[in-house]
């Protein structure tokens, strides 16, 4: 995929995610009345909002994240410092993770800066250069805003989520759409809002589904113009990438194997990683069908030929992170 071809397609998916909501919120405004969608979203809002101001923290608490001097680590911090004057970025707060899983995250927000984390698993399983093109690809989604982005787009779903599971509760209970404000009604005036009310439940859960869809799509999206980034920036970005990425998911299969308790703890936060450990089975079984092992470039011409079957393309619409085949195509074109 090309970068303008991949440019448009972010630019058309949002486009559509906003659409969708705006043509729906207005909807729903002249249904149940503007206060109490309003209201709704102010609620919804604030509350995102807030947890994107104090998410930096709970990530570091639940991942055991800290800062790492340059003392500690230089070789990390002039890759970093490198790149960032490369392309222009403030260089953000050096972290790592005590998590042994192989992975690396960018996150932050205006109160706690930008970081980037590396884990110690990531370290261990991967060369120094193909560590660069890892912090290449998350100094990418630094670049691009993701989090931010993300964020806000990941807000319009959940607003239609919580509407229509308080609309759903207010039908279960037969109060009707009267209980957003306008008290108890006559008995036939409460079944007919009891039953508009759980209509519009069921619409604003549909779309919720669409929208998350939508949104997972350009996540997708996202990971493949960071991809890009890397490919662009780092000397030798794509192939480097597409070896890291190949060994991330062989260390992580290898940990699941093994049960290793670490894994549960990526789920809350899994799309900010470069690799979505919950695909490392599934991915790994991709790579050994391509004969991983069999050198470089029998594995390329490989990947080049192979198709996806339909599973893996209905799979991937519930992805954060694109199919390890995919990824690691789009690299070598980018590689040339």
């Amino acid at each position: 995929m090309s970068i303008l071809k991949l440019r448009l397609s972010m630019i058309g998916t949002l486009a559509v995610i906003i659409a969708i909501s705006t043509l729906f919120f207005a909807t729903l405004l002249s249904l149940m009345g503007s206060l109490n969608v309003i209201l709704l979203i102010t609620l919804v809002a604030v509350f995102n909002i807030t947890q994107w101001l104090v998410a930096p923290y709970i990530i570091d608490m639940v991942y055991g994240v800290r800062e790492v001097s340059e003392q500690e680590m230089p070789w990390l911090h002039r890759a970093i410092e490198r790149l960032c004057q490369k392309t222009g970025l403030k260089k953000p707060k050096v972290m790592i993770s005590n998590l042994e899983v192989p992975n690396a995250f960018a996150y932050g927000s205006p109160i706690a800066g930008t970081r980037v984390a590396v884990t110690k698993g990531l370290l261990r399983e991967l060369d120094r250069d193909e560590v660069e093109a890892v912090i290449g690809h998350e100094l990418g989604h630094l670049k691009h805003r993701d989090v931010q982005l993300m964020m806000f787009v990941s807000l319009l779903p959940a607003i239609f989520y919580y509407l229509g599971y308080m609309l759903m509760m207010s039908a279960w209970y037969g109060v009707g759409y009267g209980y957003y404000g306008y008290g108890m009604r006559g008995e036939e005036e409460r079944a007919g809002g009891g039953m508009l009310a759980f209509l519009i439940a069921i619409i604003c859960m549909a779309i919720y589904w669409v929208l998350t869809l939508f949104t997972l799509h350009l996540s997708r999206l996202r990971e493949y113009y960071a991809d890009s980034f890397s490919a662009l920036n780092v000397e030798g970005g794509a192939r480097k990438l597409a070896r890291a990425l190949a060994k991330i998911v062989m260390a992580t299969s290898k940990l699941k194997y093994r049960g290793v308790e670490q894994l549960k703890a990526y789920n809350a936060f899994k799309a900010l990683f470069i690799s979505d450990p919950d695909r490392a089975e599934k991915d790994l079984e991709e790579l050994h069908a391509l004969s991983l092992a069999r050198g470089r470039d029998e594995l390329v011409e490989k990947i080049l030929r192979r198709k996806l079957t339909i599973w893996d393309r209905i799979a991937e619409l519930f992805s954060t992170h694109p199919n390890i085949v995919k990824r690691i195509k789009a690299l070598y074109e980018l590689a040339g």
